[in-house]
């Protein structure tokens, strides 16, 4: 099975660069463990859970990955029970990981594993998506407060509400979010369309097409295509069929790509956003040579 993996866990995972919380009594680290070596927790008070909510969990962990991992403690070597996080555990489970990213902790404090992962929220250079899988954790399982992580990282609770809202974008265009390929700025415009399907639309356009951040809005608030008039003067004439060529490339990457024919040659362009994004690229299109060209940078 073809499962993203790129990035697990990197949310709060991330927030440990050292992988011991020193300030932590009973220390806290991250690490990848084995699924099948994590038991449920026989306290957990849920016994059901929402099949259709687990349904898009599913195919949310399918697509983009798991942003957010799960909580256990140490029952003994290479033994874990979980603390938090059932759904994702199961949801993993069924999508065909054999491994997850998780918290490991010997502390039974929540309020200090809360406090040292906020003290090192705002040191760590996440993706939108992983800073709002890393604010909506802290909310709902470590009972941070939107003023308390508002006043530790800098940023008003509005910009914490709408970078959360985040996570309520499809699994496309969250996947497009992570790559680098829409700016955190496209993906708030995207939230003003109600419309899953619109909204996966007008971030295969805002690819194709190198949309702006205001042109997404306008194109949102009026419904219509916008063409800027640096882009008009800018792009040579096209034939159809090199168009549509370039845009079903452009859906297939999940990036911005065109086809220009001159006189004599013609030029394929493929964007990247970032090393991240390119060694997606060459996973997708020369997959033998992955193993020769790693680019991403180590995230130890």
């Amino acid at each position: 099975m073809n499962v993203r993996r790129g990035g697990l866990g990197r949310g709060l995972g991330a927030l440990i660069p050292s992988a011991v919380l020193d300030d932590v009594p009973g220390k806290a680290r991250f690490e990848e463990l084995p699924i099948e070596a994590i038991e449920r927790n026989p306290k957990q008070p849920r016994a059901a859970f929402d099949e259709q909510a687990m349904a898009e969990l599913v195919t949310s962990i399918r697509e983009v990955g798991l942003l957010q991992p799960i909580v256990v403690r140490e029952l003994g070597p290479g033994q874990y029970q979980l603390v938090m996080g059932e759904r994702r555990w199961r949801a993993a489970r069924e999508v065909g990981l054999t491994a997850i990213p998780a918290i490991v902790r010997d502390t039974e404090d929540d309020a200090l594993l809360r406090d040292a992962l906020l003290e090192n929220l705002h040191r760590q250079q996440l993706n939108p998506l992983e800073e709002a899988a890393a604010y909506s954790q802290l909310l709902q399982e470590f009972g941070a407060t939107h003023e308390q992580l508002a006043e530790r990282i800098g940023r008003s609770r509005p910009q914490i509400t709408n970078t959360i809202r985040l996570l309520g974008l499809p699994p496309s265009v969250q996947r497009r979010v992570a790559a680098g390929v829409l700016s955190a700025g496209h993906a708030r415009a995207l939230l003003a369309l109600e419309d899953a399907e619109a909204q996966e639309t007008l971030a295969a356009r805002i690819v194709a097409e190198g949309l702006s951040v205001r042109a997404t809005e306008e194109a949102v608030s009026t419904g219509e295509r916008p063409v800027t008039k640096r882009a008009a003067a800018s792009r040579p004439a096209q034939s159809p069929a090199l168009a549509r060529l370039a845009e079903s490339l452009s859906d297939l990457l999940e990036t911005r790509v065109t086809v220009e024919l001159g006189k004599s040659r013609g030029k394929l362009v493929v964007q990247f956003a970032s090393l991240a994004d390119l060694q997606r690229l060459i996973d997708v299109l020369a997959p033998d040579l992955a193993s020769e060209h790693s680019l991403a940078p180590s995230e130890d």
